[in-house]
């Protein structure tokens, strides 16, 4: 297949062309600096916003995995927000155009979306079918809606455009969990290193997860399948509570301890951080039920698995060298 990535330049974006690659198909990534990236890859420039020559691609490809947008790790400031939501449904609205105005429409658009469209919660898990989705929950931080206002407002852009010929899939991803330097996983074995990494405000909030080969596999098969559209949960079937999170994972390292913190300590280290406590704190308590349904199987059901394989993987990427 020829694929198109817009915002494949990230971590997420790495794992993920570097595997189609390797698995034979033609990958095209769009951003807005393009440079040199794995052979077998070709960079094209845009702006993110509007259709220029880059649409050319688009036209005759057989897929789109449009991952673009602003990080969320940063702080939730007035301004990072608001970039946060231009850039998720700029870009999402100009690939609806770009593939609206193709002669040769791709067969599928697979959209980046996100777990964190769920409500906080910790009595039930949210599927597809029975998930709530969040808003004004009580007792939650009022700017946590707006997180969910992107997330609702990202989805959206991907329906408004009329496209008979493409199929259309909503990615509600959960943090994808790999040994890439700067991902979540990095933040976390450095916390652990530290001894930081112990239970946060109690630790009860559930952490949705998925490991980085599965997160691969199922686009793959929502490229495939032509019956599965809409919004699907990538997330591993066993959400942990953040505490037990964290433990199995300094398990993995070497059992390192792991000091608590408090919600405002949490705060003090998000500020260092230049990130912000709704990912610490948020209950993303997500399941896979349509991919589930779809009779996929996870390879890394259970985090405790996964962790083990993962830090195997950072030690041998990194030259063996324990606890730096």
């Amino acid at each position: 297949m020829k694929v198109v990535i817009p915002g494949g330049t990230g971590q997420v974006g790495g794992i993920l062309r570097r595997s189609l690659v390797a698995s034979g198909h033609e990958v095209v990534v769009l951003s807005r600096h393009p440079g040199p990236l794995e052979p077998g890859v070709r960079h094209v420039g845009w702006d993110g916003r509007t259709v220029g020559n880059w649409a050319s691609e688009v036209d005759g490809a057989d897929a789109v995995v449009n991952l673009a947008g602003r990080t969320v790790s940063c702080r939730y400031t007035t301004e990072n927000l608001r970039q946060m939501m231009d850039s998720r449904v700029d870009s999402t609205r100009a690939v609806g155009e770009a593939i609206s105005l193709a002669e040769r429409p791709p067969g599928v658009w697979l959209q980046m979306s996100t777990a964190t469209i769920y409500a906080d919660r910790r009595d039930a898990a949210n599927d597809e079918a029975t998930g709530v989705i969040g808003g004004q929950e009580p007792g939650v931080p009022d700017y946590w809606e707006y997180s969910v206002r992107i997330a609702r407002a990202w989805e959206a852009a991907q329906q408004e455009a009329s496209l008979p010929a493409t199929r259309r899939v909503a990615l509600r991803a959960a943090m994808v969990m790999s040994p890439d330097r700067g991902g979540v996983l990095d933040v976390m074995l450095w916390m652990a290193r530290l001894g930081l990494g112990g239970p946060v405000a109690g630790g009860g909030q559930y952490v949705s997860w998925i490991h980085d080969e599965d997160f691969v596999r199922a686009v793959e098969l929502l490229l495939e399948r032509d019956d599965l559209e809409g919004p699907v949960n990538l997330a591993a079937p066993g959400p942990v509570p953040q505490r037990e999170l964290m433990r199995a994972l300094r398990r993995a390292w070497g059992r390192r301890p792991g000091l608590p913190a408090t919600a405002w300590m949490a705060e003090i280290g998000a500020w260092a951080l230049r990130t912000d406590t709704e990912l610490l704190l948020k209950s993303r308590r997500v399941v896979p039920g349509r991919l589930l349904d779809a009779g996929f199987e996870f390879r890394h059901p259970r985090w405790d698995e996964a962790a083990e394989d993962l830090v195997r993987r950072v030690r041998a990427d990194r030259g063996g060298r324990r606890g730096r």
